[in-house]
């Protein structure tokens, strides 16, 4: 039986649709009946959307207290950005609001903007965003209809690779610190190019030194944590 109290990192391959409050609360219930026990912390190493998959650190126990600093690696995802439509979140979370003419996009204005991305720059985070204003979520006020201008966030693009062949779907991998939005560099791409873009698919692929090869799904931890191995 894993000590789950005196503190583990669980790599943890968060399913599509699932919130990582939705993984830290499966877990945490399961590690609190197995152990009998009313309280264990129990939290995530940086938020991975609902519409995202892929590396989610989970910590119990003690090693909770190493969040911050896994929060503060460099994180890196593959995906999917979609030239020629956008929507208010800049992913699939809400509909399709405008559309764009793609003929005119060429191989050498792709390639220019992906180099545009790379190294420090400021970037402003989505207004779908769990970013806090005021003590409430970003996202709580978008739903709301209200029009907020986010405070940009400083953050490094350390390699942005590309592939164009199934254009206007655009497969990209992409390594980067903390605090960037995929969808805003999917968005801010689109716009770069003068048309719109959308992110519509996202798989975090590598957390600091931790892998997502190495992580196993929540049917699996739960089965370890219940012993059922």
């Amino acid at each position: 039986m894993i000590d789950f109290q005196s503190g583990q990192t669980l790599l943890v391959d968060k399913p599509l649709g699932w919130t990582s409050f939705d993984v830290v609360n499966k877990i945490r219930w399961h590690i609190k009946q197995k152990l009998n026990i009313k309280k264990i912390k129990v939290g995530h190493a940086g938020t991975l959307d609902p519409l995202a998959s892929g590396l989610l650190l989970i910590c119990t126990g003690k090693n909770t207290k190493l969040i911050t600093e896994m929060i503060g690696q460099d994180k890196a995802y593959t995906g999917i950005i979609l030239l020629g439509k956008t929507t208010p979140s800049y992913d699939l979370e809400t509909e399709f609001n405008h559309l764009f003419d793609c003929a005119g996009i060429t191989e050498t204005a792709m390639e220019s903007v992906r180099l545009s991305f790379l190294g420090e720059q400021s970037q402003i985070p989505p207004l779908f965003s769990a970013k806090k204003i005021e003590g409430k979520r970003a996202y709580d006020y978008a739903r709301e209809g209200k029009d907020l201008v986010l405070q940009p966030n400083k953050i490094t693009i350390k390699s942005f690779v590309l592939d164009t062949s199934n254009f206007p779907e655009l497969f990209f991998s992409i390594t980067c610190t903390k605090g960037t939005y995929i969808r805003s560099i999917a968005n801010d791409f689109g716009l770069k190019l003068g048309i719109g873009a959308t992110l519509i698919s996202l798989k975090r692929t590598q957390s600091g030194p931790h892998l997502l090869s190495d992580a196993k799904s929540v049917d699996w931890w739960i089965s370890k944590i219940n012993n059922e191995d």
